[in-house]
């Protein structure tokens, strides 16, 4: 046997502190978990871009044989739907923000970005030659403070949806400060695409501010119902990326199949309004409700419930679990300690009865 040893120290201290990590299956429990907000993924409504011609695999990085016809005119008709000049796909939401926080930013430059910010983004940010600080999360008077000690060309990075506690960040604010500082604002709208806007169109758009934005960043792996991500910017964003950007460089690209499926989830969640609109009568039950535990206020589909410790939240998880619903703790370093979470995650076809079923334990 290979002495790996030195490994268990390690996974000694995540054993200690209760936070060990495991995978697990859903085992037929009612779905508070995913990420699949419109259920176009547990529906299989993406079932009619299957294609026996479309190849499943692309044999190649995208400046090699990983070209083809179907990922640039997608990524046209992407950019169209976003009102964003160019678009430029990748593997997944991680290999986007990875490839363009690392790409973008030189040496000398400085990165702001929320401390609530996805691991993505930190690490994306971490394989830069910039300089980087944490503002406090959603804290505009932290960030106008920290800005003026910034030197070089200046970047702002946040989420519009914050994937852990399930608020929004103060976009028009931000907007407004990046002017001020002649800033950069990156947005990352994972959580947001197919969900806010009357077509899904993420926060920015919603608000009409996608023009002030330097770049987005939108994946296809939670509402969207298949893998991938998208980054939208200019022409000549677009053309950097594709000379600096390594995640996107050295990555084969995205097969046919997968690219099919993300053009034809762009063609269906845009008019799946009735399901939005149910999804978001759902959220206001949820936040209506009186519980015995701190609720996190959100109005997207992310509801957070704070149980302190790692070993009391994985507890009162087991016990959702043993009624059926599947609904996971989210622990300590994940979340800050004293915010562990129950991530509890709304969907257009949890039924009302499952919600109130569920609600009914937690009050």
């Amino acid at each position: 046997m290979y002495q790996d040893d030195f490994l268990q120290r390690k996974l000694d201290e995540r054993i200690a502190g209760q936070s060990l990590r495991s995978l697990r299956f859903s085992q037929d429990m009612i779905d508070f978990c995913s990420n699949d907000y419109l259920g176009i993924a547990k529906q299989h409504l993406l079932k009619s871009a299957f294609n026996p011609e479309l190849s499943s695999g692309s044999t190649g990085s995208r400046l090699l044989a990983g070209h083809y016809p179907l990922i640039q005119e997608t990524e046209e008709e992407i950019a169209a739907f976003h009102d964003a000049p160019a678009a430029i796909m990748y593997n997944s939401g991680y290999d986007a923000n990875l490839g363009l926080l690392s790409a973008v930013p030189q040496k000398g430059d400085t990165i702001f970005y929320d401390q609530l910010s996805h691991a993505s983004i930190r690490d994306g940010i971490r394989l830069s030659f910039a300089q980087a600080y944490s503002f406090l999360h959603n804290d505009l008077t932290d960030l106008r403070k920290k800005l003026q000690q910034a030197t070089g060309t200046i970047f702002i990075v946040t989420e519009s949806v914050f994937s852990m506690d399930g608020d929004i960040c103060p976009l028009q604010e931000l907007v407004a400060l990046s002017k001020e500082y002649h800033a950069h604002l990156i947005i990352d709208e994972a959580h947001a695409t197919g969900v806010i806007g009357n077509r899904g169109e993420g926060l920015v758009q919603h608000l009409k501010l996608h023009k002030e934005v330097f770049a987005r960043v939108h994946t296809f792996g939670k509402a969207c119902g298949c893998h991938g991500a998208v980054v939208l910017g200019s022409e000549r964003v677009r053309t950097y990326l594709i000379n600096f950007s390594r995640s996107l460089i050295y990555s084969t690209a995205l097969p046919e199949h997968a690219v099919a499926m993300i053009r034809e989830s762009y063609r269906l969640f845009p008019e799946m309004h009735a399901e939005r609109k149910y999804l978001h009568e759902l959220i206001d039950i949820f936040q209506q409700k009186k519980l015995r535990y701190e609720k996190l206020i959100s109005f997207t589909p992310i509801q957070g419930i704070v149980a302190p410790g790692n070993q009391a939240v994985k507890e009162l998880a087991g016990v959702l679990q043993q009624q059926g619903f599947d609904i996971r703790p989210i622990l300590y370093p994940t979340v800050p300690a004293g915010k562990e979470r129950l991530r509890i995650v709304l969907h257009a076809y949890n039924t009302h009865k499952q919600l109130f079923d569920l609600l009914a334990f937690l009050t």
